[in-house]
């Protein structure tokens, strides 16, 4: 049974406390502000426009089905990227030192179909407190028994070949949002073990009055104005979130549930035997760090490390405050876990679901 847990308080160790001197020491000399710059805001435009603008083409009816289908396809990428560079730094509160920018912004996750409600519960208050904690952190448990990504889940005879549908699987998780997760989500007790019982009246009424939009927007519009036939507005739509889901899944998992992250588990009396912050670093890896191409489509979810210790800290600065982390982190002896590109992350995530399948 889940207990309640506890993290070894910070005090224990002057980890933390030297490495958020250290950030905003940094911060302080540069003279930057921790929250969005101007190519910050450029690339939050570009994505923003390119989904508005792929969606006006298509709804413009003046293209050949093959092409509308292409565009379908980006514009899955770019509600993937828009997740990623827009709606999860404003949901953190990183984008602006002003909360209705971030509130604005932060409904971006709306172009997506998702609730920015549900995922502050979710991503902001669970998985980033109880980052791959089995029986708490709910991101480790994708397609429950189907498939396996923590030794404390069950294991079933088909685990062994999960390393060949797993990845396949993730396409599926834009669609499972869309009309699912969100749902499940919302109308759970927990969420892990965080009571999730209570919402107000107005939550109930942006999660449904969201929804609907979206579905009017994506099929019923499509349908009515478009010169093609229900099935292939439905072709497009699915592609589309095929599209979403897998570029989604892969970040996500590329971050947690590689070879070398952790999944602690409490003692009895429910105690973690490190603090939070170490805890962060025993369980994310970073990708791709040296990559431009990474950074710019990732929206700084290929450094994980410095988000999770620093969530409210814009992406666009990641890659600055990359090295203060990292020194500190050594200078006492902890890991700091990295896969030098996105390939041999993918690989080693495709060992972890065999290592799991196997186990």
């Amino acid at each position: 049974m889940a207990k309640k847990l506890k993290f070894t308080p910070a005090g224990n160790s002057p980890f933390f406390v030297t490495l958020r001197e250290r950030v905003d020491a940094y911060f302080t000399e540069q003279a930057l502000s921790p929250y969005a710059n101007r190519s910050m805001w450029g690339k939050a435009c570009f994505f923003l426009g390119g989904y508005i603008g792929l969606y006006a083409l298509i709804i413009s009816n003046q293209f050949s089905t093959p092409a509308m289908l292409g565009m379908s396809l980006l514009l899955g990428i770019f509600a993937a990227c828009i997740g990623f560079n827009v709606s999860h730094d404003a949901v953190h509160g990183a984008f602006s030192s002003r909360p209705w920018v971030n509130r604005l912004l932060g409904n971006s996750f709306y172009l997506l179909g998702a609730s920015p409600y549900v995922w502050k519960i979710t991503h902001n208050v669970v998985h980033h407190t109880y980052t791959n904690i089995p029986g708490h952190d709910e991101d480790i448990e994708v397609a429950p028994g189907l498939v396996r990504l923590n030794p404390d889940d069950p294991k079933y005879p088909w685990h062994r070949y999960q390393h060949i549908y797993t990845i396949p699987l993730y396409a599926f998780a834009s669609l499972s949002w869309v009309f699912r997760k969100d749902f499940v989500k919302f109308f759970k007790s927990k969420i892990g073990q965080h009571k999730n019982a209570v919402h107000s009246r107005g939550e109930y009424v942006n999660l449904f009055v969201g929804k609907t939009l979206y579905y009017l927007a994506f099929l019923v519009v499509p349908c009515l104005v478009l010169d093609l036939t229900v099935w292939q507005v439905l072709a497009g739509f699915v592609l589309m979130h095929l599209t979403e889901g897998l570029v989604l899944g892969l970040v996500f998992q590329l971050a947690h549930v590689v070879e070398g992250t952790e999944f602690p588990m409490p003692d009895d009396s429910g105690m973690m035997s490190e603090s939070w912050a170490i805890h962060q670093l025993h369980t994310t890896a970073n990708f791709a760090p040296d990559s431009s191409l990474a950074a710019f489509i990732c929206g700084g979810l290929n450094r994980q490390i410095e988000h999770h210790l620093f969530p409210k800290v814009c992406h666009i600065h990641y890659p600055a405050i990359t090295v203060i982390v990292k020194d500190t982190a050594r200078e006492f002896g902890l890991p700091y876990l990295e896969n030098r590109s996105f390939a041999s992350a993918l690989y080693s995530h495709y060992r972890m679901l065999q290592h799991f399948g196997q186990q």
